[in-house]
């Protein structure tokens, strides 16, 4: 036998007489038919609950926000709209200069533009944690030019140095200093340091774990005191102001290496 829709079945309940008390009321025997299941919903713009669930978010897309108190009426759920990032263009010398550091065997990472006002700003900083074999630690954050030049000068200066003066190749460079936004000390100078332009380094440990601290090494250091001039005499032909150990007491313990640019190409070598 087909079963009957919802309107049959309650037209029929309506219809039964009340027969004694085993005849139900007509008030019970809708409350039974409107209980009895899915066979008997109607979809109806009545029905306080419909048929089909509005308004349930899509798992794959984020959940709209819910409405506050002051909101509830006239609501309409949106998925919120991302506008695409689309990253800067890189400028021919700064792509330039990557393939160099490729080529040199640099290690590196591309940074977020740098931005702390004033002369403190990088745009397309790089963070520097190897040169070839040699570890840089910890990673300092420069220019691309900067970590380029700094990068020829271990390879071309450093490494063959420590080879002749100690039979040993170096392992890592310990850098004091690179990004910082400050400025010389006892001046309104904006330090090198500010753009991405210096680094400092404290010492130096060879793969025989020998460590070389830069500093005024004693009398009788001739292979420290060797390296450590030869060192700076070298590092002036790559970087234009190359200060260290009896300079002045703010560089008693470390090499400062930067690439100011000076009129006339002046290189402070001191």
């Amino acid at each position: 036998m087909a079963s009957m829709d919802c309107a049959d079945r309650i037209a029929q309940a309506r219809r039964r007489p009340a027969a004694g008390r085993r005849a139900p009321r007509i008030g019970a025997a809708m409350l039974l038919l409107a209980l009895s299941g899915a066979a008997c919903t109607s979809g109806s713009v009545f029905d306080l609950e419909p048929a089909v669930d509005v308004g349930a978010s899509t798992p794959a897309l984020p959940a709209a926000p819910q409405p506050g108190p002051a909101a509830s009426v006239g609501f309409v759920a949106a998925y919120p709209h991302f506008e695409p990032q689309v990253p800067e263009p890189m400028p021919a010398d700064e792509a330039d200069c990557r393939r160099d550091l490729k080529r040199l065997r640099v290690a590196y990472r591309d940074l977020q533009r740098i931005d702390q006002g004033g002369a403190c700003r990088i745009d397309h900083p790089v963070e520097i944690s190897a040169i070839g074999s040699v570890r840089l630690q910890p990673a300092a954050t420069v220019t691309c030019a900067m970590a380029k030049a700094f990068a020829r000068w271990t390879k071309d200066e450093l490494v063959p140095s420590a080879r002749l003066r100690y039979l040993s190749g170096v392992r890592t460079i310990v850098q004091g200093s690179s990004y910082s936004c400050r400025n010389i000390r006892g001046s309104r100078t904006a330090s090198e340091h500010s753009k991405g332009n210096a680094i400092d380094v404290m010492r130096i440990v060879l793969n025989n774990e020998k460590s070389i601290n830069v500093r005024r090494p004693g009398f009788f250091a001739f292979r420290q005191r060797s390296l450590l001039n030869n060192v700076r005499a070298d590092a002036c032909g790559y970087f234009s102001t190359v200060l260290g150990p009896g300079y002045d007491r703010d560089h008693k313990d470390h090499f400062h290496f930067d690439i100011k640019a000076r009129r006339n190409g002046y290189v402070a070598c001191r």
